[in-house]
């Protein structure tokens, strides 16, 4: 049975994850479009969560479906973290491409966004933190923000398969 389940298994993958990766960046886009890229409005990071949640447990329960109706927590955490893993790329080979092309200066103005929230949050902060702040972000955006996204979807994507296969768990009996 395991023969037949990894071509499944990484077709799922591969199908959930990249809708989940479109879904993403439509929804980037639309921030884009609205011009609220910069400050966008809290509802569009749950959304975007949500929506992934929803998209990994639909391509667990179609592993399940796929696989007579059976389904273990490791089949589960592997299907799951696979489909965030393959979003979370997709959404990275957007951004770079935004970040470069779509919107050249979305570095400096992400840049120069976050030393005013600094400034505001203690503005007693000395110039040469915030020169250092400044050319830290700007030389490193891509190694922290992707990193960043990594960690957090792979942490979403590991905890929506471990609370779906918990939930969704049925394996063969072995007699």
């Amino acid at each position: 049975m395991e023969n037949q389940q990894q071509p499944a298994r990484k077709k799922i993958m591969l199908n959930y994850g990249l809708l989940s990766g479109l879904i993403l960046i439509v929804i980037s886009l639309l921030t884009y479009a609205t011009g609220n890229t910069y400050t966008p409005h809290w509802s569009i990071n749950v959304i975007s969560i949500v929506s992934m949640i929803v998209i990994i447990v639909l391509g667990i329960k179609k592993f399940k479906d796929l696989n007579g109706s059976f389904l273990s927590l490791g089949q589960s955490l592997k299907t799951g973290i696979g489909i965030a893993l393959l979003s979370v790329i997709a959404f990275m080979i957007y951004l770079y491409v935004f970040a470069n092309f779509i919107e050249p200066e979305f570095i400096n103005r992400t840049t120069e966004i976050n030393i005013q929230k600094a400034l505001e949050n203690n503005p007693s902060i000395p110039q040469e933190t915030l020169d250092m702040q400044e050319s830290m972000t700007k030389k490193y955006f891509f190694l922290f923000t992707f990193g960043f996204f990594l960690i957090f979807n792979l942490f979403i994507g590991f905890i929506t398969s471990l609370i779906a296969g918990i939930v969704m768990k049925k394996v063969e009996n072995e007699y």
